[in-house]
Order: C-alpha cells, then sequence, then structure tokens
C-alpha cells in the first residue's frame, strides 16, 4: 500500500536538509588522527665515516640549570669558517663563549659573550637559551663585523623594549648585536658593539635560532650584506595564531639589511625587495611565515642554489622546507603536510588535509620525518627535533654530492635525502638513514656511542670548501665527515 502524501514529503524535505547541512566527506575524515603519518627512513646503501677532529672545553651556564636536558659537557651547536684566509673555524657554545678551533683541532676563547652582556645573559633555562648563533660578515677580512644572537632575562624585560611586536606575558628577549674588531686578525676580541635587533618572546624557548647570509651573494648584488633570521614562535603557536599573524615577527624568516637605517630607531634596514614591504598591518622584516621552530637554515651552493629551513614540529612531523619569499609553511594550522587541530585533540596527532586545502596557499615540505609520541602522555615531548643541515658540495667526498644531510639531533640518527628530489609541490623526497663508521677503528658505530650517551644533541657545521662536520654536545665532540663507505 502506497505511503500518505504528506509522508513521503516529510522524508523527502528531511533527506534535503540532511544532505545541505551534513559535513563534506573530507571534514568526516579529519575526526580521526593519521595513525602512522609518514614510513620510517629508508636504510642507504651507504654510510658516513667519521673522524674524530677536536674536544671542546667543558662549560656551565650560570646559575646552574635545573633542567636535565642543559647538563652537558658544553653547548656547542655550530661550526662555520672565519671569512678571510686565517681558515679559523668558529663555534659557538650556548653558554656564552665563541670559540675559535685551529685546524689541528686546538681550540681557544675569542669572545665572551655571556660576561660582556652582563646579568641579563640568560642561558640556564630553555633549550635555545644563551648565545644562540654567530655569523660573520662576508667581508669580516676587511671591516671585522661578525654578528651575535643571544637571550636576555631579568631586568632586561622591564628596563628594555623590544623593537617589534611580540604576545603579551613575555618572559625572554633575543638580540642580535653587530661586533667589529679593531683587528679582524687578532685571535682575541677588541673593539665595539651596537645592538641591532631585539625580539620578545612568550616563552624561554623557540627564539632566534639562526643568523645567517647568503652564501651565493657577492658584493654588488642587492642580497649581498642581508641578514637572514630565522625566528621561533615562542611557543605561542600550538594553541594560538602567532605564526599566521604578518603584524608579529614570530614564527618567521626575516630578512635585514644590518646597516640601512629605515628600521626602528635606524638601527637597522627593510630590504625593498622583502615580500610584504608597504603593505598595512603587515611587517617589511617578514620574508617567510608559519614555522614552530626553524632551527636552522642553508644555501645549496651548488645546483639551483636552494634556501633550506628545518622545523622542528609539535608532536608528530619535523619538516625541511624550500624558502622562497612570501611563502607561508602553515603553523599552525598545519604540521608538515598534514593538518593540525589546536583544539579537542586528546591524542595530539595529525590529519588528513581538507579537499579545499589549495585555497589556502600553504607551502609543503620537500623533505619530513614522523616520531611515535610516548603512549602514557602523547602530547609530551617524543624527544625528537630535525637539525638541519647542508646540501654537500664539498670536493673530497663525490659519493655525497648533491645531499641534504640532516639529522634527528636528539638521539643522534644522521639522514640525507637527494636534493634533486626535494621537489615543491611534489611528493617527499626519500629521507635515508645513513649509518655511521669510526675512522679509528673502522667498526661500524652510531652517534650514541660516539658521544657516549643516549641524549645525543647533534648539531652540523661546514667550512668554507663545503666539507661537513658533525657537533656533539653530550661530551663536546667534533667529527668531521671524512668519507662514504657501502654497505654490504
Amino acid at each position: 500500500m502506497p505511503r500518505p502524501r504528506r509522508t513521503r514529503l516529510a522524508l523527502c524535505v528531511g533527506a534535503l536538509l540532511a544532505a545541505l547541512f551534513a559535513p563534506p566527506a573530507f571534514a568526516q575524515q579529519e575526526e580521526t588522527p593519521i595513525a602512522d603519518p609518514l614510513p620510517d627512513p629508508t636504510p642507504a646503501r651507504y654510510g658516513l665515516v667519521l673522524k674524530e677532529f677536536a674536544t671542546l672545553p667543558k662549560s656551565e651556564s650560570v646559575p646552574p640549570p635545573t633542567d636535565a636536558r642543559l647538563k652537558r659537557w658544553n653547548r656547542i651547536n655550530y661550526l662555520g669558517e672565519v671569512p678571510d684566509r686565517s681558515r679559523r673555524l668558529y663555534v659557538p657554545d650556548l653558554n656564552g663563549k665563541l670559540l675559535m678551533v685551529d685546524r689541528a683541532g686546538a681550540s681557544s676563547e675569542y669572545l665572551d659573550v655571556g660576561t660582556a652582556v652582563g646579568p641579563d645573559f640568560w642561558s640556564h633555562r630553555g633549550l635555545g637559551s644563551g648565545l644562540g648563533f654567530v655569523t660573520f660578515h662576508p667581508d669580516f677580512a676587511r671591516n671585522g663585523v661578525f654578528y651575535t644572537a643571544h637571550t636576555e632575562g631579568r631586568a632586561a624585560l622591564t628596563s628594555k623594549v623590544p623593537d617589534l611586536p611580540y604576545p603579551a606575558g613575555g618572559q625572554l628577549h633575543s638580540v642580535i648585536t653587530e661586533w667589529t674588531a679593531s683587528d679582524p686578525s687578532a685571535a682575541t676580541f677588541s673593539g665595539t658593539r651596537r645592538e641591532v635587533l631585539r625580539l620578545g618572546f612568550h616563552n624561554t624557548y623557540h627564539n632566534i635560532q639562526e643568523i645567517a647570509f647568503n652564501p651565493n651573494a657577492r658584493a654588488g648584488d642587492r642580497e649581498y650584506g642581508l641578514l637572514y633570521v630565522a625566528v621561533g614562535d615562542g611557543a605561542a603557536g600550538a594553541g594560538g595564531t602567532v605564526p599566521q599573524d604578518l603584524a608579529v615577527p614570530q614564527g618567521k624568516i626575516l630578512r635585514i639589511d644590518p646597516k640601512g637605517k629605515d628600521g626602528p630607531g635606524g638601527k637597522y634596514g627593510i630590504p625593498r625587495g622583502n615580500p610584504y614591504v608597504g603593505q598595512p598591518g603587515k611587517l617589511g622584516e617578514i620574508y617567510a611565515s608559519g614555522l614552530r621552530n626553524p632551527h636552522r637554515i642553508s644555501w645549496d651552493t651548488g645546483g639551483r642554489h636552494q634556501m633550506f629551513a628545518g622545523n622542528i614540529g609539535e608532536h608528530r612531523v619535523d619538516s625541511v622546507y624550500e624558502v622562497r619569499p612570501g611563502d607561508n609553511f602553515g603553523w599552525s594550522n598545519r604540521e608538515g603536510p598534514f593538518a593540525y587541530r589546536k583544539a579537542e585533540n586528546p591524542t595530539c596527532g595529525v590529519f588528513p588535509l581538507p579537499a579545499d586545502d589549495a585555497k589556502n596557499g600553504y607551502t609543503y615540505p620537500v623533505a619530513a620525518f614522523d616520531h611515535t609520541p610516548r603512549p602514557d602522555r602523547p602530547c609530551g615531548d617524543s624527544g625528537n627535533a630535525l637539525i638541519g643541515g647542508f646540501v654537500y658540495r664539498g670536493c673530497q667526498i663525490p659519493g655525497l654530492e648533491g645531499k641534504y644531510v640532516y639529522a634527528e639531533g636528539v638521539g643522534g640518527r644522521i639522514f640525507a635525502s637527494d636534493v634533486r628530489a626535494m621537489r615543491r609541490g611534489g611528493p617527499l623526497a626519500t629521507t635515508y638513514q645513513l649509518p655511521l663508521f669510526d675512522a679509528a677503528t673502522g667498526a661500524a658505530t652510531t652517534m650514541k656511542q660516539l658521544a657516549g650517551h643516549d641524549r645525543v644533541d647533534l648539531r652540523f657545521g661546514t667550512d668554507r670548501a663545503g666539507e661537513l662536520y658533525v657537533l656533539a654536545k653530550a661530551n663536546g665532540k667534533m667529527w668531521k665527515v671524512a668519507g662514504v663507505r657501502a654497505v654490504r
């Protein structure tokens, strides 16, 4: 017997309303986090031969830290070469001192930044606090100029004012200083200094992580002498919008002209080629945005001279990005190539991208790896951190040519991806895990064994010839990558 007309009409109307107001299919998919976002790194068919190069002096922060992660032999975090003919290598220690190392591995103190800054110098709390980074002007041999990034707390929070806006409730300042040596060839620093840029941060970590000049720029280029500043989100991104706010510098890569005058207080300039210059409500200093903790940046000195940033993720995914002006890498709406949810996410997982994601204009990684959260604390620190490295363009190891070498720094796993496969908009490049060999014994080894600790705190460095170095805070040692060896 057919249903009454009214009943059929009610059913049709109900079905129509359900279709109109039901969430689309992609939103339903987002309800479930992705159990295993990315495949495990692929074992490489070759490994790195590491030759011990130097052990740098033991150091401590003042006052002594309470965080066990800061109780290391020292806190060396980079190696570079002074751009003169001295062949000196420089190594900053977060605990405050800038060291010089000769090619025999002997070290000496060049400058005690902590003492020069005074009682506001802050190094005992926050993983990136202290003397965060050092970079030398490419014309240092003539002008004696180099730059440091350090952190300040205590009285600085009330007596000194950041140059650019920052979220309320700041706990730390990050400061870029220009130093001018009276004699660039001297073994120890003597000269003058001036403050270039001061930024405020919501918390004691994720501050200024690196300052760098583009090594591909030459005198006379518009890019020459411009300083890139990799700025963390001050831990204000996970539950807020700071990395997406173009009116503040946190969670961004900045580009400034330290010799210019049109920035705040006339202390630096804003390059006219920056993507947001002259746009209301947007900082002209910003070069790229949407980052959580851009721990390292570097440029390929061969190939297409690409710029790369290694970004430490929140809980599940760490990423390498190719960086171009105006890029937005999506944090904290995205974690790597996945959606991130700020609320109602008890697993702290990542989710599929929505079907209409293209409208957001986000730039996604060219390489990435994931990590498994602790079952008892899914939103706690997973104990993983991507440490960005370099595309190898040296002369001594042909088998490493064109490989971007990077790492999971806490446990000391070293990875490589082929730079030719690191393509914007394409699939992620394969992450290869590199086995390690001790040059002294020829035996297979690991960074945990070489560093003598389960927490390695690995960092990279490079000299002007493009050769690679590996550093460990755990025991203060440095190794040179001396070659590659096939794995049988």
